[in-house]
């Protein structure tokens, strides 16, 4: 038997073994696990005890704590902490802190240096944290994926996926890949800068989610860290494992 975590997104499903301080192998299901047939969740690992943190709609939380409550001895689900291992969160009301946010904030917590954490995922979401885990705040606004959905939604003849980036794209696809990838990017990049201002130095920049390959080429020393709300989860049950 073993312990496990479960990490229930807008737009991805995913989880991972909790091995020592950090997520194992993550395995995710892309397209959300309201999408998951009947066969794919009685796949699901069984164990001890499931940590879970959820951003889904209430009723999709609702029915995948179902599933894992049948496979697991104890289900415990994460909520945003005022304080927690270290990171001091800066919303007056910390229920309102997004827990994917303050899980990936205290996955880079400790690492002794300022930190932008941008998640890409059906939102885009920036925080700051400083080297001594007080959280400054962040930004919200709609993932390049979202942007195309949106403009796609409004505009039919505007595709909803596809293109390559281009600083001045040529064609119809090119140029709405290059102008939602790069208003993500130059929020990202924004952020940083004020970030700098703030603190006095340039923060490291790391990056997680569905949609954050797309955006590596063009953020030059930004680390991918895939699997950031998997580990924060993890750093999030050891610290509250019994002692």
């Amino acid at each position: 038997m073993s312990d496990w975590l479960f990490d229930l997104g807008n737009s991805r499903f995913k989880f991972a073994p909790l091995q020592g301080v950090r997520a194992g192998d993550v395995q995710a299901w892309p397209h959300g696990a309201e999408a998951m047939p009947a066969d794919a969740l009685q796949a699901l690992p069984q164990g001890d005890v499931a940590y879970v943190a959820s951003v889904a709609a209430p009723a999709l939380t609702r029915s995948m704590l179902e599933v894992l409550q049948a496979r697991f001895a104890q289900v415990r689900v994460v909520r945003t902490e005022a304080q927690c291992a270290g990171v001091r969160v800066a919303y007056a009301d910390p229920t309102k802190f997004g827990v994917d946010r303050f899980l990936a904030l205290l996955a880079v917590a400790g690492r002794g240096e300022a930190v932008v954490v941008a998640g890409v995922g059906t939102a885009l979401t920036i925080d700051l944290l400083d080297a001594d885990g007080l959280h400054h705040g962040g930004r919200i606004a709609a993932s390049p994926t979202t942007m195309r959905e949106a403009l796609h939604a409004r505009a039919v003849q505007l595709p909803a996926s596809g293109g390559a980036y281009h600083a001045f794209a040529t064609d119809t696809t090119d140029a709405l890949a290059s102008g939602c990838d790069g208003a993500a990017v130059a929020l990202i990049e924004r952020s940083r800068t004020d970030a700098a201002a703030l603190l006095g130095r340039l923060p490291a920049l790391l990056v997680h989610g569905g949609g954050a390959p797309a955006l590596m080429p063009l953020l030059g020393d930004a680390q991918f860290q895939p699997a950031l709300v998997l580990d924060g989860l993890a750093r999030w049950a050891v610290h509250h494992a019994p002692r």
